[in-house]
């Protein structure tokens, strides 16, 4: 089997295997991505490769015309705007989407490496706000192309990803607020692990700091990104003392829990609350009233991920990060406090 890296006139396999303190045949099993190695060995393999240098034999198997998109979890609304953005780009790439569903909001399960190295696509697109270095080392040893699509974090320097401007987006839609005379406003942001949660929080705090409002921490609330959770929160919020006359949500979603948990408590939306989403998906719009919102651009994010897949590597540039702008979309379920 001997698809695998042709080394440089420098250093042989064996020299390789020999500096490594392993045996050629498992410099090969490395070279060719198969997993009964130890992360160990492959680690201190790979490194060496990559300090002597090597190049993969053009008698590879051919790849396969697929574009893989993998998420942690499918059943969001957000989620198939990135499939719609990928897709595109792929298709005028003569290229096929795979849906693949792994791991958790950090990273995918151990076991996917196995699976993208037998399929062999043109390329992955990932949902996720990290990789393992052994998963980054393994897909660019069988030279397979990699990006982060990422609302939710803050991948490694040496990681290709597009994300969004959260830290704007939480400012735009807390000033849009406090311009209306809101000065009691709350906020429903993302889990507490996240970075686009901590950002958005941060915009929030921001623009109450620039209107001279405190910022309440009872007002403050870690959700999902889900309808549950903008739900359970602002029933706290809204049969609470001194409730607040607004409420940021951190997406659409618990912007829609938001609004069933006003309509539960006898609150009209906007005359009596203002709420305010993040995200804009097309349900958004839907909504009644329509959610005033920020656009996060999910499916122009998964359009230049997907470029990025498609596009020539230069030797020794730099890993491309690309953060898009946000807006804010005003919509029905605003208005000046009181």
């Amino acid at each position: 089997m001997h698809d695998e890296a042709e080394v440089d006139a420098r250093v042989t396999l064996a020299e390789v295997a020999k500096e490594a303190g392993v045996s050629p045949p498992t410099v090969s099993k490395v070279l060719n991505g198969r997993s009964d190695v130890s992360s160990l060995t492959r680690a201190k393999v790979e490194s060496l490769l990559e300090v002597h240098g090597y190049r993969r034999r053009t008698s590879a198997p051919p790849r396969s015309p697929l574009v893989e998109l993998v998420f942690h979890e499918l059943d969001s609304v957000w989620a198939m705007e990135l499939v719609r953005g990928v897709e595109s780009v792929a298709k005028a790439n003569r290229a096929t989407v795979v849906l693949t569903r792994s791991g958790t909001r950090h990273a995918p399960a151990p076991d996917w490496i196995e699976g993208v190295l037998r399929r062999r696509p043109l390329g992955v697109v990932l949902v996720f706000s990290s990789l393992p270095a052994e998963v980054k080392h393994r897909l660019r040893a069988r030279d397979i192309p990699f990006v982060i699509v990422d609302p939710a974090g803050d991948p490694d320097p040496d990681v290709p990803s597009v994300g969004s401007a959260n830290w704007a987006g939480g400012l735009a839609a807390t000033r849009h607020l406090t311009g209306h005379g809101h000065e009691r406003v709350a906020v429903i942001t993302g889990p507490e692990d996240m970075l686009c949660s901590l950002a958005r929080l941060d915009g929030y705090r921001s623009a109450m700091t620039m209107a001279g409002l405190p910022t309440d921490p009872r007002l403050v609330r870690f959700g999902d990104f889900h309808v549950r959770s903008g739900f359970e929160h602002a029933m706290d919020l809204l049969n609470g003392p001194e409730r607040p006359t607004a409420i940021f949500a951190g997406s659409d979603l618990q912007a829609l829990g938001v609004l069933e948990a006003a309509r539960l408590t006898g609150l009209r939306v906007p005359e009596d609350l203002s709420v305010v989403g993040y995200d804009d998906v097309p349900l958004a719009q839907w909504a009644s009233p329509p959610l005033t919102t920020v656009h996060q651009p999910l499916r122009h994010m998964a359009e230049e991920a997907a470029r990025m897949l498609f596009r020539p590597d230069e030797p020794g540039r730099t890993a491309q990060r690309i953060a898009l702008a946000t807006h804010l979309v005003v919509r029905q379920s605003t208005a000046p406090r009181g």
